[in-house]
């Protein structure tokens, strides 16, 4: 993460255990699950409807987001495809809690 410029989002507490809440970044929408005191950021948009993923559900025991209109499954922590009709990863971002506030990396990780 070194090198990474982050972007304060919000609180930590508005993103409770086993939640998923969206947030605007220049480079689009991200996504940002809590899982187990850790945090995961994702492109919101699904790769084969486009639709919000923070709408769809998500399984924190199996760290997986499904969206809401197409059933593609995403694993939070690698961006890949689970099941699908989606074959595209997400774009996957650090995130990191400090002092209580969320913070997104500006640029995807890959």
């Amino acid at each position: 993460m070194q090198g990474q410029q982050f972007r304060r989002v919000g609180a930590l507490a508005e993103i409770p255990e086993g939640e998923v809440r969206a947030y605007d970044l220049p480079s689009g929408r991200v996504a940002v699950a809590h899982v187990e005191q850790r945090l995961f950021a994702f492109g919101d948009e699904c790769t084969a409807g486009g639709c919000s993923l923070a709408d769809g559900t998500f399984d924190d025991r199996q760290a997986q987001v499904t969206c809401g209109s197409d059933d593609s499954v995403f694993d939070v922590e690698s961006g890949e495809p689970v099941r699908g009709p989606a074959r595209d990863p997400l774009p996957v971002h650090a995130a990191r809690a400090i002092d209580g506030w969320v913070e997104i990396s500006l640029h995807p990780l890959r």
